[in-house]
């Protein structure tokens, strides 16, 4: 499975991720072509041999035209503009989620709905260039899992929009919180070290480990801001063995003095917050009393979070907290052309070779209810169509 490493010791920017996936082997022409092909006008997009002391790398710049420069975005504007692109299924999910998490951030530290939220800074093209070119830059490397090491953190104030805010910007220190993220200070690197932009795509993207791997190669994005440290950002690319193991935590508590519709919520809340899974078992408690058990399974830099959430939006008073260990094949979610039209499709892989093709519900639903056909049907259909193109696509 290919992996990358984000070595974030000194600073990390959405530029500097874009020169460091760059230096490690992605083709610079061809990051350009899949970014033309999305609906956004107004900026250019350069990448340049650069340095740092004695460390070498490559500077990407994204110079912005000025009618763009104060440009303010909706979420829904931007996932508008994410929806109407021709890229694949999956870097517009992940650039969905990158900039909805980034809403959510937002939203929560200016106190305002999400969907009523103007984005400024991380709205402007610049950044949705950054979002964007991150995410088709890991497709085009062929990477399936995301690390991070520890994001560093200064100190002292920075200039915005909103006016002059502490470092981290508290946009960036919401999003922190939200992944559970691992931190490192900063010291010989005053002022704001870890843009928003750079924190919203590690935050969605990668887990806070180090993973066991063959490494390939090493990419470095240079920054552009002079520090006592490096201004440089590396990324690690490399292979793991398959299946790909994990340890994660099991929490679970049981419930049986609460309303059951809260139970949703619940769940929402949780997924959204980073949990992997979530589900409720029916159980029998003391004095005959029905009840459900909540369980969650969750990366262990997530346990403060989820379990304050558990705490807060449930009856329960306490949990049970266990060490799992979980091997995970290979995924990936595709679109695939069908005689019904484009449906996903998620692709179950072991060591490289295809083992299953099974149809997104959602797509299936879609198509059943617009086609009126059975929901059976159409999983028939689009599993045996899926099937025949990836085994000719295998073939080729």
């Amino acid at each position: 499975m290919k992996v990358v490493y984000f070595d974030c010791f000194a600073a990390a920017s959405g530029d500097m991720i874009l020169g460091a996936l760059v230096d490690a082997g992605v083709d610079a022409e061809a990051l350009r072509v899949r970014l033309a092909s999305v609906p956004l006008a107004g900026y250019q997009l350069a990448a340049e041999a650069a340095s740092w002391g004695t460390l070498a790398g490559t500077r990407v710049s994204v110079a912005v035209d000025a009618a763009e420069e104060t440009t303010e975005r909706s979420l829904g504007d931007i996932l508008d503009i994410i929806a109407a692109s021709p890229l694949s299924s999956r870097v517009r999910g992940q650039a969905a989620d990158i900039f909805r998490r980034l809403a959510t951030a937002e939203a929560k530290v200016h106190g305002v709905p999400a969907e009523e939220l103007h984005f400024h800074e991380v709205g402007a093209t610049d950044a949705l260039v950054d979002v964007l070119g991150a995410v088709i830059a890991l497709e085009l490397l062929g990477v399936e899992a995301v690390f991070s090491s520890p994001l560093p953190v200064g100190e002292g104030r920075v200039e915005t929009t909103h006016g002059v805010l502490p470092v981290p910007a508290p946009a960036t220190l919401e999003l922190l919180a939200m992944a559970g993220a691992s931190l490192h200070p900063a010291p010989d690197t005053p002022g704001e070290v870890l843009t928003p932009t750079a924190a919203a795509i590690i935050t969605t993207l990668a887990r806070f480990e180090r993973p066991e791997m063959v490494l390939e190669r090493v990419g470095c994005g240079v920054g552009r801001r002079q520090f006592e440290v490096p201004n440089v950002l590396r990324v690690w690319v490399g292979e793991t063995a398959q299946p790909a193991t994990h340890d994660y935590l099991l929490l679970e508590t049981n419930i049986d003095d609460m309303n059951p519709e809260l139970c949703g919520y619940v769940m929402e809340q949780l997924l959204a917050q980073g949990a992997l899974d979530v589900w409720f078992t029916p159980i029998q408690m003391k004095k005959n009393r029905p009840a459900v058990m909540l369980s969650v399974i969750a990366p262990a830099a997530l346990e403060g979070l989820l379990v304050g959430t558990i705490l807060r939006e449930t009856s329960t008073l306490g949990l049970r907290v266990h060490l799992v260990h979980r091997h995970e094949a290979e995924r990936q979610v595709m679109e695939v052309d069908t005689s019904l039209g484009r449906v996903r499709v998620k692709l179950k892989r072991l060591e490289g070779a295809l083992v299953s093709a099974a149809p997104e519900y959602d797509d299936c639903r879609r198509v059943a209810l617009e086609r009126g056909l059975s929901l059976q049907e159409v999983y028939r259909i689009v599993a045996s169509e899926a099937s025949a193109a990836l085994g000719s696509q295998q073939e080729r």
